[in-house]
């Protein structure tokens, strides 16, 4: 039988050429939110942050439907406020208003078509720390697939975040090896997570999503309660957040 190297820490040591699995990933990604809890006066506002260029057709459209569910069991603990951030084309970058109702949300989302470009990450943190500083938002979720960016810059924007209480939740598509670099060090700079996901896991990001919402409007103790209910997400969910 072959030797597990194991870490300081007695997790196995990944070597070159390996590729974690979708369920030690999933695992890593919710041992975090133990210690987390949305900055006060947050109020259940989150932004939810999309990559809409070309490559990102298949996720934009399993979003529209998931968002729903967000508002679904966020409602449970007291509700949900989502602003939408999205970047397509040629530097173009919106934030929507502050939606309350998914319905309201999933319309706004219907009659935005995905372009080619490139990411434009960086617009979509400036976004969010302009909303942290004026609204109080308890969290960012992001989903995209690539980076093509200044890392450092990403990654001090995230370590902005992190230092006014909102952790940043990033969730990629497929596994491009400089976007997983980027995107793990932008959660662990801003105290969120992040986690993978393919086209055969809708149902998984589905149920992550939900339990930031419900981290969001709830914090910590909603989630475990979540995870009492049987909530797969809030269960992985809290497995991964930490304090650093």
């Amino acid at each position: 039988m072959a030797k597990t190297d194991l870490d300081a820490t007695g997790k196995p040591v990944r070597k070159k050429g390996d590729l974690p699995s979708a369920a030690s990933d999933i695992s890593a990604f919710l041992e975090k939110a133990k210690e987390i809890e949305p900055k006060a006066g947050s109020d259940g506002r989150l932004i939810f942050a999309l990559d809409a260029t070309m490559s990102r057709q298949p996720t934009w459209d399993r979003a529209c439907h998931i968002q729903s569910e967000m508002f679904q069991e966020a409602d449970h603990i007291g509700g949900l406020k989502i602003k939408l951030v999205y970047f397509r084309g040629f530097g173009e970058c919106r934030a929507s208003r502050w939606f309350e109702r998914s319905d309201d949300l999933a319309k706004a989302m219907s009659r935005i078509s995905v372009q080619g470009g490139r990411t434009q990450i960086s617009k979509v943190l400036s976004a969010a720390l302009q909303s942290a500083a004026d609204d109080k938002i308890a969290a960012v979720v992001y989903v995209g697939d690539c980076m093509e960016e200044d890392v450092d810059i990403l990654c001090d924007k995230a370590g902005q975040l992190g230092l006014m209480g909102v952790p940043v939740f990033l969730f990629q598509e497929g596994r491009d090896a400089i976007a997983e670099q980027a995107f793990r060090e932008m959660a662990r700079l801003s105290k969120g997570a992040y986690c993978p996901f393919d086209a055969g896991s809708a149902q998984q990001l589905a149920e992550l999503l939900k339990a930031v919402a419900v981290f969001a409007s709830g914090g910590h103790n909603a989630l475990v309660a979540l995870e009492r209910k049987g909530g797969q997400g809030a269960r992985l969910l809290l497995q991964q957040i930490k304090s650093d």
